[in-house]
């Protein structure tokens, strides 16, 4: 059941960044974005109602919803889909996978956390990664051009999207439970999007031709839904960090289909730097243990003891889905 769990998540959030590309069209994404997560939020809010969990919640974790909703329901999703306009999806979802870096930086800066050495390394080598990835794109930086805008719209909607799980952890920490906090997010994500789909949609408020209105389910139910579901029993059932090895891989599964659906043509570079990018995160994910075995390190003898009280590390946890 575990690995059951663990391909649909992989496969699901894989699939979601050429999912989008199905909503780019007439439709103003504001709109687009808006109908993916009222129907999302319906679903959850519904689900919660008819097993009698309790939706009742002070002001107070309404304001930290409405944050979320800014943060990874709303905002974040609008820099993705203007970035899919000028970036291949995989290339996009790479990007994404890099928010292990960015959610390691904001723990030290909201959680204090001591940042361990192989979290350095990783991040490091991932970067690195990136970099290989998008030489040609940052060798002729420009904001004028469509990659150099995609590139940094991909990257603050990672940011963005980081900062709400930031305003996640501390939800989940004061007691509310992942189902209605995710649902009433969505909600006020759909509230924020709607004024501007309202005015920037002028005319194209909906697109009913297949296309559009099958990858808006998949998006909203399979993406939002499914997939966040699949990922959070998962979570429970194996523990964070090697739940969390889903972020790693699903960037593979978006460039592969990149390559089928949009005649992504892969060279050298890429290979390597997608290997990179998979190293760096392994690096970050793999227990202390597991790496001294793999670099024949020994552990800690009397003659050079280990500290009592070791600093606490950064670890991933809990995440919500991106897509």
């Amino acid at each position: 059941m575990n690995a059951f769990l663990y391909v649909l998540t992989v496969l699901i959030w894989g699939s979601t960044w050429l999912a989008i590309k199905g909503q780019l069209g007439d439709v103003h994404p504001t709109a687009s974005i808006a109908y993916r997560f009222a129907l999302a939020a319906v679903i959850l809010l519904a689900w919660a109602r008819l097993r009698g969990l309790p939706l009742r919640y002070p002001a107070r974790v309404h304001g930290q919803f409405v944050l979320m909703g800014a943060t990874m329901f709303s905002t974040n999703f609008v820099c993705f889909y203007f970035a899919e306009q000028h970036l291949a999806t995989g290339l996009t979802s790479i990007i994404f996978a890099m928010s292990l870096v960015v959610n390691m930086v904001f723990a030290r800066l909201f959680f204090k956390r001591v940042v361990a050495r192989k979290m350095l390394v990783g991040a490091a080598i991932g970067l690195l990664g990136i970099v290989t990835v998008f030489w040609p794109q940052f060798r002729e930086f420009s904001l004028t051009s469509g990659s150099g805008r995609g590139i940094v719209l991909s990257a603050l909607g990672t940011l963005v999207f980081c900062l709400g799980n930031v305003v996640s952890a501390k939800t989940q920490a004061a007691g509310v439970p992942v189902v209605q906090g995710t649902g009433y997010s969505m909600a006020y994500g759909t509230l924020i999007m709607a004024p501007f789909a309202a005015v920037l949609s002028r005319h194209d408020l909906f697109d009913a031709t297949p296309k559009y209105v099958g990858s808006l389910l998949y998006l909203a139910i399979f993406g939002s839904v499914i997939g966040f579901g699949a990922y959070l029993t998962l979570l429970g059932r194996i523990g964070g960090e090697r739940a969390a090895y889903a972020m790693v891989l699903f960037p593979i599964v978006a460039l592969l289909l990149s390559t089928v659906f949009e005649d992504f043509h892969w060279t050298a570079r890429d290979l390597l730097g997608v290997v990179l990018i998979l190293a760096g995160n392994a690096v970050m994910l793999t227990s202390p243990a597991l790496l001294r075995r793999l670099t024949g390190r020994r552990p800690a003898t009397p003659a050079e003891p280990a500290p009592d009280h070791p600093a606490p590390t950064t670890e991933p946890g809990a995440r919500h889905s991106g897509n």
